[in-house]
């Protein structure tokens, strides 16, 4: 897809008031630890994951969304009644049906005649929206759009801790869940519109996407467990990004390490990160990360890094910034921004 037209104008985000430190969750580990000979600090010494951030129990996701989805409007100062589309991309998820984005509508009070629905695509569903939004734009469909996502992960983590407690946890068990331990919890909503409108000028370029389906089944997630092959997301995970990249800097004006400003990855742990710079030969410090303090956020970890790194100072008028996102499945998109 390539665009130039639609804008995203605003970014607001909600982080849970409860930091769950890694050396807190390992203390409760202890004794399944030190059974299984699994020495204390392996949670950040593999993840670079130090804490996370939790919801009250009971926080629903179209709560958290709704708050960042009334954050956002306020700080763009537009009507709310022009919003013509609202999606959700939330892994979490209050019931089966109905879908989050129908009760954040709900929530806002939002026009009879705006079109509300979920997309799912695991940790890529708010950069698809972010296509399907920038087509309805550009087809006149609609002047505003919003994209909302509220993640909780404390009901998974705490069932996970209470498995791995049980005498009968084994290492196998330990290394199968290692995955959920690194979640967090984080709410955030975009708002978009066409340049004409636009009172910031972030201008989406474009964007490539890739799919590596053979691989589909290297991370599984439940409500209260993500059971994953962590070492096999990593290997093919970083090889789809590269052919991600390559077809990016082949179909993408100035997709190139010289011509990026920044880049705004999806974030897993330190692991992922130094194997997908050092296979894409980029350099560390051009990323903005926030994984050691908020953990892996699912969808809402690319749009909230990026409201960071404005808030920063890391991003400024002209910029050419990277959105680089993948997701179980697998799939990789990889997006240009001009700020």
């Amino acid at each position: 897809m390539k665009s130039g037209n639609v804008t995203i104008e605003a970014t607001a985000y909600e982080l849970g008031d409860h930091r769950i430190s890694s050396s807190s969750m390992e203390e409760r580990l202890s004794s399944t630890m030190q059974r299984l000979k699994i020495p204390r600090g392996t949670i950040a010494g593999l993840t670079g994951i130090l804490e996370r951030r939790f919801w009250d129990a009971g926080t629903m996701p179209s709560d958290v969304a709704t708050l960042a989805a009334r954050k956002v409007i306020e700080q763009s100062g537009i009507d709310p009644a022009q919003i013509g589309c609202l999606i959700n991309t939330s892994v979490s998820k209050d019931y089966i049906e109905p879908s989050v984005a129908c009760l954040v509508h709900g929530n806002l009070g939002l026009s009879p005649t705006c079109i509300n629905y979920d997309i799912g695509n695991a940790c890529l569903g708010f950069v698809n929206a972010l296509v399907s939004m920038t087509l309805m734009i550009e087809a006149g469909i609609i002047r505003y759009g919003m994209i909302v996502d509220g993640e909780g992960s404390q009901e998974a983590v705490e069932a996970t801790l209470a498995r791995l407690e049980s005498d009968n946890a084994t290492e196998k068990d330990f290394r199968d869940n290692f995955a959920t331990l690194t979640l967090g919890s984080g709410a955030v909503a975009m708002l978009l519109t066409h340049k004409r409108f636009s009172r910031t000028g972030h201008v989406i370029n474009g964007e490539v996407t890739r799919a590596a389906t053979q691989h589909s089944r290297l991370c599984l997630g439940q409500p209260d467990r993500m059971i994953a092959d962590a070492h096999g997301v990593l290997i093919h995970g970083v090889a789809l990004a590269h052919e991600t990249w390559q077809q990016a800097n082949r179909e993408l004006k100035n997709w190139s390490d010289d011509a990026i400003d920044l880049y705004i990855p999806h974030q897993v742990s330190r692991r992922n990160m130094d194997a997908l710079t050092r296979t894409l030969g980029l350099p560390l410090e051009k990323f903005h990360l926030n994984f050691p303090t908020l953990g892996n956020i699912g969808p809402a970890a690319l749009p909230i890094t990026l409201a960071q790194a404005e808030e920063a100072g890391r991003t400024g008028s002209g910029d050419h910034i990277a959105l680089m996102g993948i997701g179980s499945g697998l799939n990789c998109t990889m997006m240009s921004v001009t700020w």
